[in-house]
């Protein structure tokens, strides 16, 4: 009987007593989430009730699994005394990196909520977000410490390692100058401000909005729905377009190659009652004007302003249709046009031989064409009256 009631006592007991401090737990933070509502923290602390479980029953497993008085826990119980403390040593970290994790998103959420400007809140998301993943390869990082330490052998290796500590440190520096390069960027674009979660970029000609930044690449998701994966280390080496810096404002520009005709007066009125009906115009500033002329048409350019990339180009899109189209209805002249006439034919000439230019500063003869230069015929064939010989 004792065989039976042993085992049950130690294994069921640690089983309960685990559930039992998880439900605890989770029952002191759901009140305190009740009773403060503006801190996110307790709220956020509940999703560690289940690496909290796992760490206490397995540290009581690990402590009393001898007591049990099985043969198997006897005969192997330097192998399962090793594999339950590599799990609790996982589930601490886990425990750890969730702790952290609550913890700065608490902090994030309550400084986005008491900030109203969009671009501190970028830059503290951005910085949150590194250092979460900081945090977590750090403690990944010591957790795996952790467990080669638990393994004899794997402590001979480390002291023979720290003996040629310095050769190695050279050599690993060497080939992974890359990725400390883009570690030491991530830092760098985190606290510098560079650019953060997102803002509206140009990289290489693509237009996108940064999307994801970690510690080595960084995301920009283009206005097709595509990704664009970027090392960090691009953003602190060469230049590149933040449209979001220092306000997301915009102002944006429409040229119309038009006839020297077009009525420029009345373009700035329709400008004008376009916008005013356009919603992704912001009111701030309007504009158009002749900026240059060539030998048949001349350059009118519209200027409109809007609140951020996305309706600056929405605005332009609906200058540029329904300008066109209200000057195509009403003032077709305005648009450019191609002048062409047929070419004029010399007596004995074929009509594929090119007409001799006349020599410099002399003017043509008329008597060698019979045609007018407009093309028309003369006036004796135009009328239809037969000329006199």
């Amino acid at each position: 009987m004792e065989n039976v009631l042993r085992p049950l006592t130690v294994l069921g007991g640690s089983v309960l007593l685990t559930l039992a401090v998880g439900w605890a737990t989770d029952l002191v933070l759901r009140r305190a989430d009740l009773r403060h509502p503006e801190i996110p923290l307790w709220g956020l602390l509940r999703r560690c009730r289940l690496p909290l479980q796992l760490v206490l029953l397995t540290a009581m497993l690990r402590g009393s699994f001898r007591e049990t008085g099985w043969r198997i826990f006897e005969s192997y119980g330097t192998a399962i005394g090793r594999v339950l403390s590599l799990v609790l040593i996982g589930a601490g970290a886990w425990l750890v990196v969730r702790i952290v994790s609550a913890v700065v998103e608490s902090a994030y959420a309550r400084y986005a909520s008491s900030t109203r400007d969009p671009a501190r809140i970028r830059r503290v998301r951005t910085q949150v977000t590194l250092i979460v993943r900081i945090m977590t390869a750090v403690v990944v990082v010591v957790a795996v410490a952790a467990i080669l330490l638990t393994f004899p052998d794997m402590r001979a290796v480390g002291t023979s390692m720290l003996a040629s500590a310095g050769i190695i440190g050279i050599v690993a520096g060497v080939a992974a100058q890359s990725t400390l390069g883009n570690l030491f960027a991530g830092f760098q674009i985190a606290f510098g401000d560079m650019v953060r979660i997102g803002d509206t970029v140009v990289v290489d000609g693509e237009w996108g909005v940064v999307e994801e930044v970690t510690l080595t690449f960084l995301a920009v998701r283009t206005w097709d729905e595509r990704r664009i994966t970027m090392p960090v280390s691009y953003f602190t080496s060469k230049p590149f377009e933040n449209w979001s810096r220092g306000g997301i404002q915009m102002t944006g520009t429409v040229f119309f190659q038009l006839d020297h005709t077009a009525p420029v007066p009345l373009m700035r009125e329709k400008l004008h009652a376009i916008l005013l009906e356009c919603p992704s115009w912001d009111g701030r500033d309007w504009n158009l004007a002749v900026t240059d002329t060539t030998p048949t048409t001349m350059e009118v350019r519209a200027v409109v302003t809007a609140k951020d990339a996305n309706d600056i180009w929405t605005a332009r899109c609906a200058v540029r249709e329904e300008m066109l189209a209200w000057l195509a209805e009403h003032h077709p002249y305005a648009l450019p046009r191609i002048g062409m006439a047929p070419a004029a034919v010399l007596p004995g000439q074929s009509r594929g031989e090119p007409e001799p230019l006349p020599e410099p500063g002399r003017a043509p003869d008329p008597e060698r064409s019979d045609r007018h230069p407009s093309g028309a015929g003369s006036r004796e064939e135009n009328t239809g009256r037969p000329r006199a010989d």
